[in-house]
């Protein structure tokens, strides 16, 4: 098994934040392409290029948590 490091923030009011060696699956379990070392996935469901962030977030209103 290949072991990956890297890291996850969660940004206030958006996405989640991925940095560096990481692999996203699909549902089907299946890799999704992420073309770079950083990137941003959608946490308000809204993007249109899900499973990525496209600031959909902004103008939909969408909070998170404290």
């Amino acid at each position: 098994m290949l072991e990956r490091q890297g890291s996850i923030e969660l940004c206030p009011d958006g996405p989640l934040l991925l940095r560096g060696d990481f692999e996203i699956l699909g549902a089907d379990g299946e890799p999704i392409d992420a073309h770079r070392k950083t990137v941003a996935l959608c946490r308000c469901g809204l993007s249109s290029i899900k499973p990525f962030c496209d600031g959909t977030h902004k103008a939909s209103g969408f909070r998170t948590e404290e």
